[in-house]
């Protein structure tokens, strides 16, 4: 049985008007995933509700002011100190806030990737999951 410990952190799909989904570029030096591409959302903090915490890694991340939609999907992402279960939901940028972002010091990048060329780039081990788990995000259009 594995006894490493469990965190939990949180992951939005935000589309743009071309149907684009924003993806960041995690730090050279990141602990874990460094140099992949991962979805805006982060650790949720002790004492936090899972849907404060993505509204703010995502402010935190990217700038932006942001609206939860639906639950999408969660996986279980396991590295060689943790188990992370990864929540993912839909987002939208709040309405009359800047749609201007300003990366943290955690990335390098940015991009806008249209879901079906998702995999022509270096993914997060929890992006590659969510994939796998639900390739439906593949195809999807807002």
């Amino acid at each position: 049985m594995n006894k490493l410990p469990y965190g939990q952190t949180v992951r939005g799909i935000l589309y743009n008007k071309n149907n684009e989904i924003l993806l960041l570029k995690r730090h050279p030096k990141s602990r874990t995933n460094p140099d992949k591409w991962e979805l805006p959302g982060g650790k949720v903090d002790p004492e936090e509700f899972f849907d404060e915490s993505l509204v703010r890694e995502f402010k935190e991340e990217t700038g932006l002011t942001i609206l939860l939609g639906d639950f999408y999907h969660a996986i279980q992402d396991d590295f060689s100190h943790k188990r992370t279960v990864v929540i993912v939901l839909e987002v939208e940028i709040k309405p009359n806030t800047s749609e201007k972002i300003v990366i943290s010091d955690e990335h390098v990048d940015y991009m806008w990737c249209k879901p079906s060329k998702l995999l022509n780039n270096d993914l997060s081990s929890s992006l590659i999951k969510l994939l796998k788990n639900n390739p439906k995000l593949l195809f999807m259009y807002k």
